[in-house]
């Protein structure tokens, strides 16, 4: 399966959490559900995935966690807050950037409707 198909696997069970559950509800309520979700359409998905950046060639001992890596290529990101912000999406973009990973994807369930895209973006490194 290419990064492509897992993409689309990948939008189609954030949709179907958003179908399911509707908005309004924590963030770690999505990410719970979309961990059974792409569970259930096959694709093995890791949670809080640790992340470590470098500083002039050294890593740091701080670090950030990535809600979800699917099939270790694809970062996805979850939200739960009135809108997104520029800051979200940089946030993706460092995590892609960190971890050598090509795609994210940004989704925040904390909306009427997924079909916008400004609560589901594609982030390409």
């Amino acid at each position: 399966m290419d990064i492509n198909d897992i993409s689309y696997k990948v939008r189609g069970a954030i949709y179907e959490v958003h179908k399911e559950l509707g908005p309004g509800l924590l963030e770690s309520v999505y990410h719970a559900a979309m961990l059974i979700e792409l569970r259930h359409v096959g694709l093995k998905a890791k949670s809080e995935v640790p992340v470590f950046p470098y500083y002039k060639g050294e890593q740091l001992d701080l670090g950030f966690r990535m809600d979800i890596l699917v099939e270790d290529v694809l970062v996805v990101e979850l939200k739960s807050v009135e809108m997104l912000h520029d800051i979200h999406k940089k946030q993706v973009l460092n995590y892609l950037r960190i971890s050598k990973k090509k795609l994210g994807i940004l989704v925040n369930f904390n909306c009427v409707s997924l079909v916008d895209k400004v609560s589901l973006v594609r982030i390409i490194n």
